[in-house]
């Protein structure tokens, strides 16, 4: 039987000499010293062994527990010691892994170009929900139901008082509920339309301003919109105002660039004609300002909007709106 003992002992030894990380060791420890481990089962079977044997047997058999106890502690402290000494042996004078950094989508870094620019004009930036009533998004606008102006926009309806918004125009009605002239206000966020192609997507962005005083001209309004132009593209960027029609404002216009990839000589971007539509504007029309409390006889003001998308397209030479929400690391790792 103490041959028993000993055996265990020596097999033991052999095993931990040749563990190489701490969790090998406490494996060995439980596999000998455990509730279940091979030591343990040996000392249960001393009260089977002749009487004048069992005190030797007992003795030898707990000393070989303590020294195996030993022995495993020890091979963890001298594992340690060699991970510790590993460390110690790293050169912190090597240069550090580069990792790659992220960057600014080019859709948020352009609405805070935008946002930049009006700021330095005096705008403030505002904020408004993304699900709208009806009655800011269309009626408060001059857009009342079975008006034929809503056709202008496919808008997604929750239900038949509550839709996406289709603009962020309603942010415009909600400022002027809330404060006196004078407004100065920039609106950028998310709208929601049901079209989707090249150049037209489900979601895009908006950037809306406002600006209502008194004695405010359509000659503050150009003034306003070529300081933008020209600080978002470049001086000799040259733009034309086109009259158009939008229900809100009166007179309205829509404002083209000299396009920015053929310099007006002509290209597919704009179909030859040397000019790109990059936003609309107007003055604000009258019937607004009654839905707000304003006197239309004191104050005039002057509205625009602008597809983030579209000026960030001209700006980077984009052709494809669904590149800005495909997330190819490739594209958008250029901005």
């Amino acid at each position: 039987m103490e041959r028993s003992i000993e055996q265990i002992y020596e097999d033991a030894l052999q095993e931990v000499e040749t563990a190489s990380d701490i969790e090998s060791v406490q494996t060995l420890s439980v596999r000998y010293l455990g509730r279940k481990g091979a030591v343990t089962k040996f000392l249960r079977t001393i009260s089977s062994q002749p009487a004048e044997n069992r005190a030797d047997i007992g003795k030898r058999a707990n000393e070989v527990k303590k020294l195996l106890d030993n022995a495993f502690k020890s091979a963890v402290r001298k594992i340690e010691a060699d991970l510790n000494s590993l460390e110690d042996r790293i050169d912190v004078s090597l240069p550090g892994r580069p990792y790659r950094a992220g960057t600014l989508h080019p859709i948020t870094q352009i609405t805070g170009e935008i946002c930049d620019i009006f700021s330095r004009l005096g705008f403030d930036i505002v904020e408004g929900p993304e699900v709208e009533l009806d009655y800011y998004n269309f009626e408060a606008l001059n857009i009342p139901k079975n008006h034929p102006a809503r056709d202008m926009q496919d808008t997604f309806y929750i239900s038949d008082n509550i839709v996406l918004r289709t603009h962020t125009s309603p942010v415009q009605i909600r400022t002027m509920e809330k404060q006196s002239p004078p407004v100065w206000v920039i609106a950028p966020g998310k709208v929601y339309r049901c079209d989707s192609d090249l150049t037209h997507t489900p979601m895009f962005h908006q950037v809306e301003g406002l600006l209502v005083d008194e004695n405010i001209s359509f000659g503050d309004l150009k003034g306003i919109l070529t300081t933008f132009v020209h600080q978002m593209f470049d001086p000799q960027t040259s733009l034309r105002f086109r009259p158009s029609f939008f229900p809100f404002t009166e007179p309205s216009a829509e404002v083209d660039i000299r396009c920015v990839m053929c310099r007006g000589t002509g290209c597919r971007v704009c179909s030859h004609t040397g000019w790109l539509e990059i936003l609309g504007s107007g003055m604000v029309h009258p019937a607004l300002y009654e839905n707000v409390d304003y006197d239309p006889g004191r104050y005039t003001g002057f509205a625009f909007g602008m597809g983030v998308e579209r000026i960030a397209m001209l700006k980077y030479g984009i052709d494809d709106i669904r590149k800005y929400f495909d997330n190819d690391i490739r594209f958008l790792g250029q901005f």
